[in-house]
């Protein structure tokens, strides 16, 4: 089955995108190919390919550039893609847009696993005359230091960085730089660090960030910690606290907390009340200490979550109203990043994340994949829903 939104406008800037699902290869990508249909004039392509399918990601994307003629393409891999309206969970499958751009309005980057210099290289004199006012980031969640990693490509181009982590029970293949390049003989397949694409102020644009939980508790400060051990909140035992917090009836029955109840750490500075969410993973009822997947530290603030399909749906709606008001005008077209949490294991069957966004901007072009962690702004999230559209 595949599925396409767009057409071929005449103005300079269009997008196209199409899905399709199948355990051959090549049939797959010939589908899509057959849906978006003439290209002409497309200069950047996004590729997103289900980890069923990764062991064939240089093959695909080889075919991609042969037929479409675009030589740009970026892209990762997940364990479910979206594109339009459909959603490809945990089955071979993939999800392709394609876009007609300026041709200085981007500029692909290398994969950088530390050291800037290979993006330097590629995209320095490029980042000098224009700026990048957003940032593509596809990422390797094996790399160790991510978050420094992510911090270190935010400042090194100034731009405000959305994407998402690589999900994958096999390989970890990212999109990039043609293979044709100094810098990047191995060809247009990476993996190892992050690497994407860099838009320049004259590609508009806008972002928004669901978070798919909703606060249970007021905002507390830690008062003794040790490496991911919350030992005190507010100078009382941590889980006593957290048991207050939750409610009577899960604190009778700890177990139930597993998946339901996570950490929200507060972000410093932030004028949207934003918080990194983290799981729970391990309570000590003796002790009455809890761990959390994340360093805190005393001093720090936090506050407890509940995530289901109603308090998702609420946050990605309030997102959704947000970016309403903020864009005056139809989106031409859009990039969608989401948890692997979320899709049809938290929003139910029929694509219903892709319908709310619909529901809200009508039916433009959209890609994307589900990720193991999500990236806006520069910090590593997770549980959210990360949502670009192109104006």
């Amino acid at each position: 089955m595949a599925t396409l939104a767009g057409d071929t406008a005449t103005t300079e800037t269009c997008f196209k995108a199409a899905s399709a699902t199948g355990t051959e290869w090549g049939a797959v990508v010939k589908a899509c190919l057959d849906e978006l249909g003439a290209v002409e004039g497309c200069n950047l392509g996004f590729l997103y390919i289900t980890d069923a399918l990764a062991e064939h990601a240089t093959s695909m994307v080889t075919l991609l550039r042969g037929v479409t003629g675009i030589r740009d393409w970026v892209g990762t891999v997940g364990i479910g893609v979206c594109a339009n309206d459909e959603e490809i969970f945990d089955k071979p499958g993939i999800a392709v847009m394609v876009a007609r751009l300026p041709p200085e309005g981007f500029r692909l980057f290398p994969v950088v696993s530390g050291d800037m210099e290979p993006l330097r290289r590629m995209a320095g004199g490029w980042l000098d005359k224009h700026g990048a006012m957003l940032a593509l980031a596809h990422a390797d969640p094996r790399h160790q230091d991510l978050a420094g990693l992510v911090v270190s490509l935010a400042e090194s181009t100034g731009a405000f960085l959305v994407g998402g982590l690589s999900a994958s029970r096999s390989e970890f293949p990212q999109f990039t730089i043609p293979g044709n390049t100094a810098t990047m003989v191995g060809g247009p397949v990476a993996d190892g660090g992050v690497s994407g694409v860099l838009f320049a102020p004259q590609v508009p644009v806008a972002t928004g960030l669901s978070q798919g939980c909703t606060p249970i508790g007021p905002v507390r400060t830690i008062t003794a910690a040790e490496d991911n051990v919350v030992l005190e909140i507010d100078g009382r035992p941590a889980l006593e606290v957290f048991k207050e917090d939750i409610g009577e009836l899960l604190a009778r029955d700890l177990k139930r907390v597993s998946g339901y109840i996570f950490a929200g750490l507060p972000i410093a500075g932030s004028d949207t009340a934003d918080y990194l969410v983290r799981d729970l993973i391990a309570i000590d009822p003796r002790a009455g200490w809890i761990a959390v997947a994340h360093h805190v530290q005393s001093g720090q603030p936090i506050l407890f979550t509940r995530r289901d399909q109603q308090s998702a749906e609420a946050d990605m709606r309030r997102m959704l109203a947000n970016l309403k008001k903020r864009v005056k005008t139809t989106p031409k077209g859009a990039l969608y990043v989401s948890c692997i949490a979320r899709g049809p294991s938290l929003f139910g069957e029929g694509s219903q994340e892709l319908a709310l966004i619909r529901e809200t901007f009508g039916d433009i072009p959209l890609a994307g994949f589900f990720a193991s962690g999500e990236i806006s702004n520069a910090r590593l999230y997770g549980y959210t829903g990360v949502l670009t559209l192109f104006l």
